[in-house]
């Protein structure tokens, strides 16, 4: 409904010069209204609709071909970095004897932060340890580290969303003092905007059932790229 709403109210912005489409491919939560096409939908001053969920981090994140849809419809909160085109293909080399490996680790928030709170605990600590800085150790080489910071839906959009960003934030402070350098850690704040699949809590549970029900929500993932 909001997709037909934004094109009846600019007269027909889907239809735009294809030079202007910014086609998405479904990676990633999508923080612009869509066409049934897959194409972001403009107003009539060329400006991307943004929906209810948009956020400088899901900007960056949604893909669009090889650059993130926020290089096309907000390019002044993406770092330009992100936005630059794939270098062109070099030449054909023989194949390195280990392949790049990528690898996800979840950790509960319940371990790393008290409810509420950013701020590490011990326990958190040691988990980062056991679970993160031990992987690092077995690999050749680490390219890319990503701390994406997630929250539950209790309160409001605008508070998860800091809360989850000041949470990731403080991951990678914690990996920096161990000696990562800080240039290989992206961090994403996802506020309450991806629940974990399947997890189901009834509000009649009352403030401190839903908290422990909701507790899968609250995560950090961390995803490390590189040669083992």
């Amino acid at each position: 409904m909001v997709g037909v709403f934004a094109a009846l109210a600019f007269g027909g912005v889907s239809s735009l010069a294809t030079a202007a489409d910014v086609v998405v491919d479904g990676r990633g939560e999508i923080p612009y209204v869509i066409d049934g096409r897959n194409v972001v939908t403009r107003s009539g001053t060329e400006l991307c609709w943004r929906t209810g969920y948009w956020t400088p981090a899901a900007a960056a994140a949604a893909q669009a071909g090889t650059v993130p849809v926020g290089c096309a419809c907000d390019p002044d909160v993406v770092p330009k970095e992100k936005c630059m085109p794939p270098l062109a293909a070099a030449p054909a080399t023989p194949p390195p004897a280990t392949a790049p490996t990528a690898k996800l680790i979840t950790l509960s928030t319940k371990a790393l932060f008290d409810f509420d709170k950013a701020v590490l605990k011990p326990a958190g600590k040691t988990a980062i340890d056991t679970e993160v800085l031990s992987q690092l150790a077995k690999m050749k080489e680490v390219t890319l580290i990503t701390v994406s910071g997630h929250a539950d839906r209790l309160g409001s959009a605008q508070y998860n969303q800091a809360l989850s960003e000041k949470r990731a934030n403080a991951v990678k402070s914690y990996l920096v003092s161990k000696g990562v350098k800080t240039d290989l850690i992206d961090t994403y704040g996802f506020g309450k905007t991806q629940p974990v699949p399947g997890v189901r809590c009834d509000d009649a549970l009352g403030r401190k059932k839903l908290i422990e029900c909701l507790e899968p929500n609250r995560r950090v993932v961390i995803e490390v790229k590189g040669n083992p």
